[in-house]
């Protein structure tokens, strides 16, 4: 867990947790001379004290804080929620004297998780891979990105204009699955693209795994490249000395945190972490210039003031919740382990080359042994138990767990479920082993996503556009890894696997028609729009993987 320090460039390491960590005593954060306690919510408090005021609106939103108490609006949210929903602008919470609610809460949540600079976010952590990208824009448009990032960052290359080299993460061998990039990996790509501005990767994934994030930070900044990750799945890392490292704490420039995920803000609101080393390889300007361009001008104050809500809850009890939290994982995943046909994931992770640790919060089981896939099993247990997963997919399932943890109860439904589920299936130890078929490989790169988004481009069926270069992303959600890239052809075993998961019931996301039946290609003549070829012009061709 870091220990945050006001001092430029320090990386503090697990040594601090004894003596300076935030739970154990929260420091103050100094912001134009006025100390804060992480015992403080100064945008919850400026909320309150809004409308405990009670006073009278001529401004948005249209529902006035639902004054008369009646209708649906009320009766789903609740008065208390609805009066609430204030514009930030509003003197007294983002506007009048500097500095605002807003911004001192912000600086609580830079100390509480170890960053330079912390930026709100209304738009999850999508919005700050888009901010990423455009703020690196401004520091040259070549980059180094690892192949499995969210298609939010794919959405920011096309915005951004950037030039990607993609760099192939380690596949794990049996389940098929996409993990971490390595660090040798990573330095061979840059040594290739030696004018990149950053490298771009992902810790912890989807099911976990956590990447060498300190080799990847010293690689990158040995080849004067910064170092952006996508820790949306680790924002309650900080908090708890049995959790990996965060990409802070190992050194990281950029830091995409989805807070909402893990540590329990409402969804949708994220937090932008500039690293206390970025300085000369991301400044705080192009950030918050980036920031500018794609924000809503009318963010929530609910989504923010609940970023300001559970980092007071993380940074006061943290510790405490997750000890408890960390129990109740751990005699689940010896409950799965008991039961026939199935194997809890995570210490096996580590046997791989690009798997530093792993989250113990994220219960990856290994199903094959049922005979069955993921996705019929998810369904079973929606169907018969009403208990919802968080991922299915073929021959692996995934239970979430966070930092406002389910009763016990919870937990001993979920075993419950499982064991009635594998009756009720006819499950015994020693059935038929379901064969995991990994995704076939990516596409070839024929240009840049944005060249291909801005291309004239036309609507075909799946069918004819095998061959043909893609226009739009396509993901299958969840995890929401790009599996079609802009700029790519379109193989025919890809088209294959995305209209099976289609069928086995995964959402495609992306695409401009959710069932396959079409894809939006170049077409014949498809050229970039004048105003995009110039760009293109003076960047170098798209690599081959």
């Amino acid at each position: 867990m870091p220990s945050p320090s006001s001092t430029p460039g320090v990386v503090l390491t697990r040594s601090d947790f004894s003596t300076r960590g935030v739970n154990a005593s929260p420091e103050p954060a100094s912001l134009e001379g006025r100390d804060l306690t992480q015992a403080e919510t100064p945008l919850v408090d400026a909320l309150r004290s809004y409308i405990e005021r009670e006073p009278v609106r001529f401004h948005t939103p249209g529902h006035k804080g639902s004054p008369s108490g009646t209708g649906p609006l009320v009766e789903t949210l609740g008065p208390r929620a609805l009066r609430m929903d204030v514009p930030l602008l509003t003197v007294g919470m983002d506007a009048g004297p500097h500095p605002s609610p807003l911004r001192r809460a912000e600086a609580l949540a830079a100390r509480a998780w170890g960053a330079r600079r912390t930026w709100f976010l209304a738009n999850g952590a999508s919005e700050g891979n888009h901010v990423a990208c455009l703020a690196l824009a401004q520091r040259g448009l070549e980059v180094v990105v690892q192949r499995n990032v969210h298609a939010s960052t794919i959405s920011g290359l096309v915005l951004a204009g950037l030039v990607p080299t993609f760099v192939a993460p380690e596949v794990d061998p049996g389940l098929g699955i996409a993990h971490c990039l390595l660090p040798e990996a990573l330095d061979k790509a840059l040594e290739q693209r030696p004018h990149a501005s950053a490298a771009m990767v992902v810790s912890p994934t989807y099911y976990g795994a956590a990447a060498d994030v300190r080799g990847l930070v010293e690689v990158a900044h040995s080849h004067g490249a910064a170092l952006v990750v996508d820790e949306a799945w680790g924002a309650h890392f900080a908090f708890h000395e049995a959790l990996p490292d965060t990409a802070l704490e190992a050194g990281a420039d950029l830091v995409v945190s989805s807070t909402h995920k893990m540590v329990g803000s409402l969804t949708q609101s994220a937090m932008l972490h500039l690293g206390h080393g970025a300085e000369g390889r991301i400044e705080e300007a192009d950030v918050a210039t980036a920031l500018s361009l794609v924000a809503t001008t009318s963010p929530s104050s609910l989504l923010l003031g609940s970023l300001d809500a559970v980092r007071r809850l993380a940074a006061v009890e943290g510790r405490k919740i997750l000890d408890a939290v960390l129990q109740k994982v751990e005699a689940t995943r010896a409950a799965v382990d008991a039961l026939p046909g199935v194997e809890p994931l995570g210490e096996s992770f580590l046997g791989l080359r690009s798997v530093h640790d792993y989250d113990p919060l994220r219960l990856a089981i290994d199903i094959r042994g049922l005979g069955i896939s993921g996705y019929r099993l998810a369904a079973e247990l929606q169907r018969t138990a009403d208990i919802n997963l968080e991922l299915a997919e073929e021959g692996v399932v995934v239970l979430l767990f966070g930092m406002e943890e389910v009763p016990i109860e919870g937990c001993d439904r979920i075993i419950l479920g499982l064991a009635e589920t594998l009756a009720r299936l006819g499950v015994r130890r020693g059935r038929r082993f379901l064969r995991s078929v990994p995704p076939p490989p990516w596409g070839e790169p024929v240009m840049t996503p944005r060249e291909a988004f801005l291309s004239r481009h036309e609507t075909v069926s799946a069918a004819e556009a095998v061959g043909r270069i893609v226009a739009e992303s396509i993901a299958v959600y969840p995890p929401g890894i790009a599996n079609v890239l802009p700029g790519e052809r379109l193989e025919k075993g890809m088209l294959a696997y995305l209209r099976k998961a289609r069928a086995q019931g995964a959402q495609l996301r992306g695409a401009a028609d959710p069932m396959l039946h079409t894809v939006q290609v170049l077409a014949e003549d498809g050229r970039p729009h004048a105003f995009c070829r110039s760009s293109a012009a003076a960047s170098p061709p798209m690599p081959r993987r």
